[in-house]
């Protein structure tokens, strides 16, 4: 079976670097059904092509296959005796050329090149092609797969033979893709994708499944509009896995998600002077790094940080010599850390940042002797008997210098249009606060702990309902010092 992955990108032999494979030569690997090999059958400034080739051992395939006798996913074509020796699995693009991929490129697929890391990091133009490639469901899956990914795609049916037309179509297709995406992007893509098009596993799928199908789907999975069905495929069917790894996707979605009625920029006008103006999202964000400002903090804490949105404007500004983010939620961390790239920011910089697992309603050392602390969009997704807790453990424990806290204003839901009357602004919030509310909250843990407040709306001032978004800034008094 093949694959290759050609790039326009000048020059194009820098294609070599990102797969850790030199265009000179021939590369052979060993892997458990046969031998993967890589080649390049052209090489040169304007354009380059690697071909990774599986040639499988069908009689090494049937006895991996007979390791496993029993285990077979349903719906695996070799899941009959004579099917052990008698398939399509040498020929047709399955999880065996996933998992040879895998092996081949395994820096290539983390996004990793020592020779150069700025292009791993940059979109490329590339085109995938592979020849043979077993799609159940028709060439209309593979386009629901890849388009929404970037590709236009190209999903070419195979006759069942070519001699006879009038038979038909074969459940196989020549499928070529092309696009301008990152090459670490491209093979997770396939590594994911090319099993689930045959949906069937050469191995039993066992639990750990699940993270290597997040791992490999870091950053677009969750938002894919065909997330079912890639987890159900991609784990056999196995109801429960494809469960846990809906519900972990479920749960990435809302850590990196804004609500819904908040989006990026807004349009204050319309027709051709339309201006884009930035959003809530954006000014609160504004609103928080001017706070930090005023209090001249340097080493901040991001309480509750999520995907990463405050962090990444904090890294921005040199003034904040120390930034830590936590958050309960690890795969939200994961996407922090993907959003501020810390894998490829220079020693010096990744040296400012930290990311740490933390419960807001417990009490951490780590957190004591900061300058200030972020609680942005945080407190209305504790449940209430909870609060005191989260009060205690940062205010009374952690006690930074300065802490300043965002929370909707509930008054202001009315003029959302799109918002059902009585819903919150996002499923996982527990409550939200009233003005009054919020002012009563700010009194009672100033005097409690020892700060004092001042409180200020974000976004444009409603004379009726007041601003969407209220913001305190709380500052330790001296005597509590």
């Amino acid at each position: 079976m093949l694959l290759t992955l050609t790039t326009t990108h000048r020059p194009a032999t820098d294609l070599g670097h990102l797969l850790v494979k030199h265009p000179d030569r021939a590369h052979s690997f060993d892997v458990p059904v046969g031998t993967a090999h890589v080649f390049y059958p052209e090489a040169d400034e304007q354009r380059c092509t690697a071909a990774l080739l599986l040639d499988v051992d069908p009689l090494r395939l049937a006895a991996a296959r007979g390791r496993g006798r029993g285990r077979q996913p349903a719906t695996a074509p070799e899941n009959f005796t004579l099917g052990r020796y008698v398939n399509d699995r040498p020929y047709a693009a399955s999880s065996l050329l996933s998992s040879a991929l895998s092996k081949v490129y395994r820096s290539a697929l983390r996004g990793e090149s020592r020779d150069r890391p700025e292009l791993a990091a940059t979109p490329i133009p590339l085109e995938v092609r592979v020849p043979v490639l077993r799609c159940r469901g028709g060439a209309d899956v593979a386009v629901r797969l890849f388009t929404p990914l970037g590709w236009t795609v190209v999903a070419t049916p195979l006759p069942l033979d070519e001699r006879h037309p009038e038979w038909g179509d074969s459940r196989y297709v020549d499928l070529t893709l092309t696009g301008t995406v990152r090459v670490a992007e491209a093979l997770n893509h396939l590594y994911v994708l090319l099993p689930v098009l045959d949906d069937a596993k050469h191995y039993w799928v066992a639990p750990d499944e699940v993270d290597k199908l997040l791992r490999a789907g870091a950053g677009w999975l969750a938002d894919h509009p065909e997330r079912g069905l890639i987890s159900r495929r991609y784990l056999a069917h196995r109801r429960a896995l494809a469960g846990q790894a809906l519900a972990r996707l479920a749960e990435q979605r809302l850590a990196d998600e804004p609500a819904a009625a908040e989006p990026d920029v807004v349009d204050d006008t319309t027709g051709p002077d339309a201006v884009r103006v930035p959003s809530l999202a954006v000014r609160r964000r504004e609103a928080v790094l001017a706070a930090l400002v005023e209090a001249g903090a340097s080493r901040v804490l991001d309480l509750g940080c999520g995907g990463g949105a405050l962090l990444t404007a904090l890294a921005g500004d040199r003034r904040f010599t120390e930034i830590v983010g936590t958050d309960v939620s690890t795969h939200a961390l994961t996407l922090a850390a993907r959003r501020l790239r810390l894998d490829r920011l220079p020693e010096r910089q990744r040296d400012r940042i930290r990311l740490w697992q933390s419960a807001l309603t417990y009490r951490d050392d780590r957190l004591r002797g900061y300058d200030a602390a972020v609680l942005m969009e945080v407190v209305e997704h504790v449940d209430p008997p909870r609060l005191p807790a989260l009060e205690d453990a940062v205010l009374g424990h952690a006690r930074p210098a300065t802490v300043v806290v965002t929370t909707p204003n509930v008054e202001y839901n009315v003029r959302y249009e799109g918002l059902p009357a009585g819903r919150f602004r996002h499923a996982d919030h527990r409550f939200e606060w009233t003005r009054a509310e919020f002012a009563d909250w700010v009194a009672r843990v100033t005097t409690t702990y020892g700060y004092t407040a001042v409180i200020r709306g974000v976004g444009d001032d409603d004379p009726e309902v007041g601003a969407p978004t209220q913001l305190a800034v709380l500052t330790r008094t001296e005597e509590s010092r």
